[in-house]
């Protein structure tokens, strides 16, 4: 899904920068390893912005990353319009807590895991799941942010340990990557044990994302998408629903060892 506007900015700016650079659509072409109409596609929207063409423009072109960065833009304008002040309440966090009953968080999850999980829709094209795919991990890097001072995520044991035969490498390696994530300071990873059978965060997962300001949003996944929250006492609600999930779940250090213990029954 391209954002239009943004999308024709990209196009401008290839086009600009490509002129300024004395080439001619074939020259430029051999460069970046496309042909000569591919980019004349590309330059007058015939062909999806590509995220692997812009990345070789930006290095041929010594743009500084500026084409990959404008593509960014246009893919999180492109996102519902629901969705839009979630990512920037997530993108200007100080703190987020995050409760995830079935999956590993997306924030926290490998290249390989998110993979899979995007492809439990059928309904997706390659080229889409790879497209969600790129969003994904691009949202990942806020974790590094300096503003961003505590990042906890409570987790049911079951996720973990959810691997057939042919998932086993990757859990393996989805469990491995979420120890290395605790090792940052600004993260943790608590893991609510499988013998607590029953609690009230079986009712679904939510993130928390407190702002600079001291304000609270939250965020509620579903089958269609996801809702976004701003009522006070809505978010009052799953404050102390946080609090009840957080109090079931394990302490860090016996957290990690409950994953290491499993990251060796996977290998």
């Amino acid at each position: 899904m391209e954002h239009e506007p943004t999308a024709a900015l990209i196009r401008a700016q290839l086009r600009r920068l490509r002129l300024k650079a004395e080439l001619s659509q074939e020259e430029f072409g051999k460069l970046v390893h496309f042909s000569g109409s591919q980019v004349s596609a590309v330059e007058l929207g015939q062909r999806p912005l590509d995220r692997f063409f812009l990345s070789r423009a930006d290095e041929v072109l010594a743009t500084g990353g500026l084409l990959m960065s404008l593509l960014k833009l246009a893919e999180r304008d492109g996102q519902p319009s629901w969705f839009r002040p979630w990512l920037e309440a997530e993108r200007q966090a100080q703190q987020l807590r995050c409760y995830q009953p079935n999956l590993v968080p997306g924030l926290l999850q490998t290249e390989n895991y998110a993979r899979a999980i995007i492809r439990t829709d059928g309904s997706l094209s390659d080229d889409e799941v790879e497209r969600r795919l790129a969003i994904r991990m691009d949202r990942q890097c806020l974790l590094p942010q300096p503003q961003l001072t505590t990042f906890v995520a409570v987790i049911d044991e079951v996720v973990l340990r959810r691997a057939g035969e042919g998932f086993r490498g990757l859990m393996g390696e989805q469990v491995a990557h979420l120890v290395e994530c605790v090792e940052r300071s600004e993260v943790s990873v608590h893991i609510i044990p499988a013998e607590v059978s029953v609690h009230i965060g079986l009712t679904g997962p939510f993130t928390l994302a407190r702002g600079v300001d001291g304000g609270w949003i939250g965020y509620l996944e579903n089958q269609l998408g996801g809702t976004v929250i701003e009522k006070d006492e809505d978010l009052a609600v799953l404050q102390s629903r946080w609090e009840s999930v957080r109090s079931e779940a394990l302490p860090r250090g016996q957290s990690i060892e409950l994953m290491k213990e499993v990251m060796t029954s996977w290998s």
